[in-house]
């Protein structure tokens, strides 16, 4: 059990330290290496950054993705196998963005028709570690005296499908876009300041963490093709013709990926191999590539 006076310690600067700890994590643990590959570093240092748990923008997400879609409340709730209403009055959420690493990207540049074994390594072994940081950020909280909990790893963690493809009732990218991260793709993901080539995780507690800005004028305004510059990268980059002019197409993504490359799994020795072409050879791959167009605006 954690003393009020170590709680207290904590309160001080929670947002400093929290972040200090994930960074902490991600920097010195070995479960960030591929051990097959000389030790790569799967992700560079992380982005954290924090959304009010009761932001109305999280009640907005049963419409935009699905009604089954938890608000953070919800999902502490149920955690705790409590009502949402007898939660404490204020909720927060950790989210952070695992940018991966240059030679993992590097690799997957010259392909066109399927991703590379560092790649499809680092997407699944990438998601393993990502697991392991949402462990550790809840164990590190509920140490100091605090409710916590990782909704993806959460047994009502479910994911289901409709006409539109795939979704779930937790989704990270949308977390993280409510934490200020960044803003979608054409492609369906999300442009962060370190790129669209990561991945997304989470937590939700009731330590009170001061709320970042969501700097961004739209949901897409990171992605060039939606601020009026003539790119179609990812379009050109996509192997199954699942990204258009009109969006993402996620049925036909994973189609390709379950049917036509679905042999890498095996041959890779791995259950998700990923694709991750629209993410890579792209302005978007390592960096907002709006930003300098909105200096020279200025």
């Amino acid at each position: 059990m954690c003393s009020q006076k170590a709680k207290e310690g904590f309160q001080a600067e929670p947002a400093q330290l929290v972040e200090k700890e994930i960074k902490a994590f991600v920097r010195t643990s070995l479960l960030n290496r591929l051990s097959d590959t000389d030790s790569q570093i799967i992700f560079d240092e992380p982005l954290v950054q924090f959304a009010d748990g009761d932001d109305p923008i999280f009640a907005d997400y049963k419409a935009v993705v699905a009604p089954i879609h938890l608000t953070p409340r919800e999902a502490l709730a149920q955690a705790y196998s409590k009502n949402p209403e007898d939660m404490p009055a204020r909720i927060s959420v950790i989210s952070w963005i695992l940018p991966l690493a240059e030679k993992i990207r590097e690799s997957n540049r010259g392909e066109k028709l399927a991703p590379t074994r560092l790649w499809s390594h680092s997407r699944w072994y990438g998601e393993k570690f990502n697991d392991a940081v949402r462990e550790h950020v809840v164990e590190l909280l509920i140490a100091k005296g605090y409710l916590a909990v990782a909704p993806a790893l959460q047994p009502y963690f479910k994911r289901d499908s409709n006409e539109r493809g795939r979704y779930s009732n937790w989704s990270e990218r949308h977390i993280a876009y409510a934490a200020g991260h960044g803003t979608f793709s054409l492609s369906d993901a999300l442009i962060t300041e370190r790129g669209i080539a990561h991945r997304c995780g989470s937590v939700v507690t009731d330590l009170v963490l001061p709320a970042s800005l969501r700097t961004a004028k739209s949901r897409l305004s990171n992605c060039l093709f939606y601020v009026g510059v003539s790119c179609k990268a990812c379009i050109n980059r996509c192997p199954a013709g699942a990204i258009t002019e009109n969006g993402h197409d996620k049925i036909k993504c994973r189609a390709y990926m379950n049917e036509d490359i679905g042999y890498l799994k095996k041959e890779y020795d791995v259950s998700v191999a990923g694709c991750g072409l629209c993410q890579t050879k792209v302005p978007c791959e390592f960096r907002n590539p709006t930003k300098n167009l909105k200096k020279k605006a200025e």
